[in-house]
């Protein structure tokens, strides 16, 4: 390996001479530059060439060729896992800073080259003109659970994710991001993120333990913003994974998710936020996780406004272009601090026969409620170690359905439920409740953990149950599954509310023409009475 080292003001000149479209050996009329804090992007013809900066930035060195080498190779390494078409190969830099040849040696500079794809399907640029929809949301959530469900934990003997890691980590952010802001507001709005940082990680210090030793941390992607995936197919690749730094990627899952969460929000998207958050939880089982997410989310904030920061302070940033990242990074620590004092615990139960619409109710209340949503069709499978979508063969009485079932589903319900209200998190457990003993229990819990509790009784007429329930036996991509039969025996084995009830019970009506009850503003306005959310 040639030990030429090219410094930061030559690569300057090399960027500009490979903004000339002669420079390439295939086909390039223009040749574009994008630039980020680490590195410069080439976009020439039908690929894309990216150069690391021969910077040390302190969480990252690329000031030598060797290590620019080096994490180019990682970089395809890494990020083939989820965008094999994008990420093809190193590709050597020779000549001089002037004149460079691509593939030439000896080599003066690396390049990672990608397959070229319009900046224009990028989620975040895709979000702002509403291009986004509920699916691409759904669809990133199951990638992202196959993926980490896929990946190896950390060894045991590793420091990766422990608790003391995690701890140098966020110090380091508040650390490096002082030095580079001036305003007195602005270092106090560092300050305050800082203190409610120490106060959440000394409460999830013992659940970092558990985490890894449970081995929840693994090499992910970690850098998952919306600027780093890209809608290709009308799916969700997520792209530019961080290389530079081991540490940064082998971190726990809800890490990683906790930053697509933080970006939703910071983008004021919190019911793109929480669709996101409930699939993926959905997906994984991973409701545990739940209690060290607030403290991520305000740790990811703090990740982009260094990030913004670094930006915005660097040689060759118009006026305009430094001040529009001084002002993010000032909205990453105002969101960092807002999610960490965010505690809104609320208990709701659905209540309904099959079919008649809990479930879009559910989705509905997640999203405008901030709330995660447990689904006892789903978890009654995952305690019996089925997919949501396996037929059990089981009927109604037996197999996952028979009486000693049920009795560990709603434990199990009550059990997910706890730990999302001691969380601070409203909680929605999405499930039939006909019978009296079943609200009980759920209405006894929020009355121990004194939070507020609502019972949402969802509706629908004879004619739409039946319809509903035969169209989804049809499309069979549902985890119910009760048919007309199961329909028939619960009509008649349902047990009446009790007038207790009565004072904490919401009816929506959920027929095709309310649109799923979501269009029912009064049930919403007293759901939101009940739970405390007024104003």
């Amino acid at each position: 390996m040639d030990s030429c080292q090219s410094d930061y003001p030559a690569q300057r000149k090399l960027v500009a001479a490979l903004l000339d479209s002669r420079r390439y050996p295939h086909p390039a009329r223009a040749v574009r530059l994008i630039e980020t804090h680490i590195s410069w992007v080439l976009l020439a013809g039908r690929y894309a060439y990216k150069i690391k900066k021969a910077l040390d930035l302190g969480f990252l060195d690329f000031t030598t060729l060797e290590a620019r080498r080096f994490y180019c190779a990682e970089e395809i390494r890494l990020n083939r896992r989820l965008a094999p078409k994008i990420y093809l190969d190193v590709i050597s830099i020779g000549g001089n800073p002037e004149t460079p040849e691509l593939g030439a040696q000896p080599s003066i500079e690396y390049a990672v080259r990608m397959r070229r794809f319009s900046s224009a399907r990028q989620m975040d640029r895709l979000l702002a003109r509403g291009k986004i929809l509920p699916r691409h949301l759904d669809s990133l959530a199951a990638t992202l659970a196959r993926f980490h469900g896929g990946l190896p934990a950390a060894e045991a003997g590793s420091a990766f994710g422990s608790a003391a890691a995690i701890h140098a980590s966020t110090l380091q952010n508040f650390e490096q991001l002082r030095p580079l802001l001036r305003q007195p507001a602005d270092l106090e709005a560092v300050a305050a993120l800082r203190r409610a940082t120490e106060v959440a990680y000394a409460a999830c210090e013992k659940r970092f333990g558990e985490r890894r030793a449970q081995g929840c941390v693994r090499e992910c992607h970690g850098d998952l913003h919306l600027g780093n995936i890209a809608l290709i197919g009308d799916e969700p690749i997520p792209f530019d994974g961080i290389e530079f730094n081991s540490a940064l990627r082998w971190i726990d899952v809800m890490d990683e998710a906790a930053f697509t969460v933080m970006d939703l929000l910071h983008r004021k998207r919190p019911e793109f936020a929480y669709r996101f958050l409930n699939a993926y939880l959905e997906a994984t089982g991973d409701y545990g996780g739940v209690s060290v997410l607030r403290f991520y989310v305000a740790y990811r904030a703090a990740v982009r406004a260094k990030v913004s920061a670094i930006r915005a302070s660097q040689p060759g940033m118009s006026k305009r272009d430094a001040a529009d990242a001084l002002a993010a990074c000032r909205s990453y620590l105002e969101l960092g601090e807002a999610y960490l004092a965010r505690h809104r615990p609320a208990l709701i139960i659905t209540h309904g026969l099959p079919g008649s619409g809990k479930t879009t109710f559910a989705q509905a209340a997640l999203e405008r409620l901030q709330a995660i949503r447990i689904r006892s069709d789903v978890e009654r499978k995952r305690l019996f170690g089925l997919a949501p979508s396996a037929d059990s063969r089981s009927s109604l009485g037996s197999g996952i359905y028979g009486a000693d079932a049920t009795r560990r589903t709603y434990a199990r319900l009550r059990e997910l439920a706890r730990e999302l209200l001691m969380a601070g998190f409203p909680a929605i457990v999405d499930a039939a409740f006909l019978k009296q003993e079943e609200r009980k229990q759920f209405r006894e819990l929020a009355h121990d953990l004194a939070v507020p509790f609502a019972i949402a009784s969802v509706q629908a007429s004879e004619a739409t149950l039946r319809a509903r329930i035969v169209q989804r036996r049809i499309e069979a991509n549902d985890a119910s599954e009760a048919g007309i039969a199961v329909l028939e025996r619960l009509q008649a084995a349902q047990e009446p509310m009790l007038p207790q009830e009565f004072d904490c019970t919401v009816e929506f009506v959920n027929e095709e023409e309310s649109n799923g009850g979501v269009a029912d503003a009064p049930g919403w306005r007293e759901l939101n009475r009940m739970l405390g959310y007024e104003g």
